[in-house]
């Protein structure tokens, strides 16, 4: 039996405690929320015991490893002190909001030799997994165009019911750091690094310190170009939608399924019958489906027991924080900015 911890109060730990729930061979057992009414909820729910602070929370026995589900800001600060605990340590994305105090976490998770994991859902997604393998396979031919689009919508109350979200020093962004990275780490895992991003962004909509609409040209180091916008300020809100157009032609995602292919290799076939994606986000932060979160902690718990890398680890998770910071800084000096990696 693995032991897990609940680190966090809010709609994403509810996701975290139902997906361990779920899963054979895990027990929830200690839950720590700042907000200790939605944590006791949790406890009465999902079992684990209600620690009443974060040290007693990483004091608990028995217990394996954490689920960090916390405001993003707090997520390496957190991470390093349950990974000097001896636990290992799966963590929502963002891996945490700025790359130093990535990179801290992710040395202290070493030194310890405790796993790091970072909840990318769509790496286990199946029509992902799949049209990742084909791009391995050269099935697109040579890159060429890329375009991500995140045109969601979150209400005003979305953003005043929060004390983090939207805020500088807990969310680290807005549109782009919290929901388009996702769709950031996606195009990096299927098409590799950027080497250079322009960027504008605006706060158009609801009263943040933050962006919540961001659009960003890509140059890809495998000779792409391509375009993210990432937006919390359009109504209703749409599905995510990724186009990547290689030598030998086209593939659509909307959220995590192949809606269309148009390849010269028409033997092909790519779309499954109602291939359409039901998933909220685009008009909702709550997660209903915790499939994904479920897939994702198997991975986890089999990596610890073979001593293998995750699906993604800190050093995978770190990608999509420095492509973020990357175009933050592109535009708020309008200028164009080369990534060092």
């Amino acid at each position: 039996m693995v032991h897990v911890g609940i680190l966090g109060g809010g709609n994403i730990s509810e996701t975290h405690a139902r997906a361990a729930h779920e899963t054979d061979g895990v027990k929830v057992a200690a839950i720590y929320g700042q907000n200790q009414e939605k944590a006791a909820r949790f406890a009465e729910r999902f079992g684990g015991k209600l620690c009443s602070s974060l040290p007693e929370f990483l004091e608990h026995e028995p217990l394996d490893l954490v689920m960090i589900g916390s405001p993003s800001g707090l997520h390496a600060e957190q991470g390093i002190a349950a990974a000097q605990r001896g636990l290992h340590v799966l963590v929502e994305k963002p891996l945490d909001i700025d790359t130093k105090r990535a990179d801290a976490l992710i040395a202290e998770c070493e030194r310890a030799s405790v796993k790091l994991g970072v909840c990318f859902q769509d790496r286990v997604a199946s029509d992902i997994r799949r049209l990742k393998q084909l791009i391995g396979d050269g099935v697109l031919g040579k890159p060429i165009l890329i375009s991500g689009r995140v045109k969601w919508y979150r209400p005003p109350e979305y953003y005043s019911g929060s004390r983090w979200r939207g805020t500088s020093a807990l969310d680290g962004g807005g549109a782009l750091m919290n929901q388009g990275v996702h769709t950031i780490d996606l195009l990096l895992w299927l098409m590799g690094d950027v080497a250079r991003v322009s960027a504008r962004s605006l706060t158009a909509l609801h009263e943040i310190e933050v962006e919540d609409t961001v659009v960003a040209t890509l140059e890809f180091r495998n000779g792409a170009i391509g375009t993210l916008e990432a937006a919390t300020s359009v109504h209703p809100g749409f599905p995510r939608r990724v186009e990547l157009t290689g030598s030998e032609g086209t593939i659509i995602l909307e959220h995590d399924r192949i809606v269309a292919a148009e390849l010269r290799d028409a033997k092909i076939d790519l779309v499954a019958p109602n291939a359409a994606s039901a998933n909220a986000n685009a008009t909702s932060p709550v997660v209903s489906d915790v499939s994904g979160h479920k897939e994702l902690l198997k991975d986890f718990l089999q990596a610890i027991e073979l001593n293998r890398k995750p699906i993604c680890d800190g050093v995978e998770g770190r990608r999509s924080v420095e492509l973020i910071e990357a175009i933050y800084e592109s535009a708020r000096t309008g200028n164009p900015v080369r990534l060092r990696t």
